[in-house]
């Protein structure tokens, strides 16, 4: 029979500290305070609808169909429902402010930057050996086997082999330098000849290439990206007063 144990926030702390996530969780700390200020300094205002529809986003998000669900996940997270609220509010002005500073800034960055979001769908087979991938190349472009024969026997990875190295869309800045200019020069569908990386010899077939679209989501993505690195230059600019500060208080 097992037996109950008593767990203290003490404990809780001393396990943050052991588990050397204290300057994660000082960042994150930090990074809320940040959003805070400057929502205030924004004078973003949120509306009680624009809560309740964020707070039942989190509830489909975490499937918390019942009122049981939703107490039992607060419980299970130590949470309160001012906890619950509290999260449902940053969420939500973090949404706000990132619009507020750069909805007006996704067109010229994405039409300075659209290159970086072109697209390609594409199958790779990566090998050990250049003179097999050369001639593995040679017997493709000599139709004496297909890409996907090549594939199916040469990828050792059992699901990645069933697809036939198939990687599905993919962006520029998801490839390396070496990979990336060739397959986006390419004139699909085309073979590309073997190409060398750190990983392997690749051999890549290019089956299209896909121009963006300025849509709602990638206007959505657009907005995070630049959020996200405005966020950590604020941060970072934080992190260094606090270094600035310590250096004065040594000396």
């Amino acid at each position: 029979m097992s037996q109950p144990m008593m767990i203290t926030k003490e404990d809780i702390l001393h396990q943050v500290k052991l588990s050397c996530k204290i300057p994660e969780i000082i960042e994150e700390i930090v990074t809320r305070k940040v959003i805070t200020t400057a929502v205030a300094e924004a004078d973003i205002k949120v509306e009680i609808e624009e809560l309740q529809k964020a707070a039942d986003q989190i509830r489909f998000i975490n499937q918390l169909n019942s009122a049981d669900d939703t107490w039992s996940w607060l419980e299970k997270h130590g949470l309160s429902l001012d906890d619950f609220e509290e999260t449902v509010y940053t969420n939500l002005i973090s949404g706000k402010l990132a619009s507020h500073l750069f909805a007006d800034k996704v067109e010229p960055y994405f039409f300075e930057n659209q290159l970086d979001y072109t697209g390609a769908i594409m199958y790779e087979v990566v090998l050990d050996d250049e003179d097999l991938a050369i001639e593995l190349f040679y017997a493709i472009q000599e139709g004496e086997m297909s890409f996907y024969d090549v594939a199916h026997k040469y990828i050792q990875d059992k699901e990645l082999s069933r697809k036939c190295g198939y990687l599905g869309k993919v962006q520029r800045k998801d490839l390396k330098p070496e990979i990336s200019a060739p397959v986006f020069a390419a004139k699909p569908p085309q073979l590309l000849k073997p190409i060398i990386t750190s990983k392997g010899v690749h051999l890549i077939l290019v089956e299209e290439i896909i121009q963006p679209e300025l849509n709602n989501m990638l206007r959505m993505q657009i907005i995070s990206d630049l959020f996200t690195g405005w966020l950590k230059q604020q941060v970072d600019n934080v992190e260094i007063m606090k270094s600035l500060e310590l250096h004065k208080q040594a000396a």
